[in-house]
């Protein structure tokens, strides 16, 4: 079993910074971290993919600004985004994958002013 928590989202205007974080209450170590977001009205959406060993993958929209990264000792994976827009304004999940199961946290909102 494996509970995550997300925080570090926010309001932010269009050109700017957020990092989320996501902390695992069991150890995230052999799971595949990944990012998704869902925005008003919209299905969610993949954005963003760290494997246990290190091998990140980025949807096409957030390649180049978005950077996930993660620390298995402090059982936290984060995701580093820059030169955010009003497109990228949605609830943002953490999702872990292991030994055949999905887990989810209970999202953080993210806010892009124009």
């Amino acid at each position: 079993q494996v509970q995550l928590v997300e925080s570090g989202g926010g309001l932010v205007q269009a050109g700017g910074s957020l990092r989320l974080a996501c902390v695992g209450s069991g150890n995230i170590g052999s799971a595949a971290m990944g990012w998704y977001r869902q925005a008003p009205g919209k299905q969610r959406e993949w954005v963003s993919l760290i494997s246990t060993y290190g091998t990140t993958s980025y949807a096409d929209f957030v390649k180049g600004r978005f950077t996930i990264s993660r620390d298995n000792a402090k059982n936290t994976v984060r995701l580093q985004m820059n030169s955010l827009t009003p497109d990228d304004t949605a609830v943002y999940y953490c999702n872990a994958k292991k030994y055949g199961m999905d887990y989810w946290g209970q999202g953080t909102q993210v806010t892009v002013s124009s």
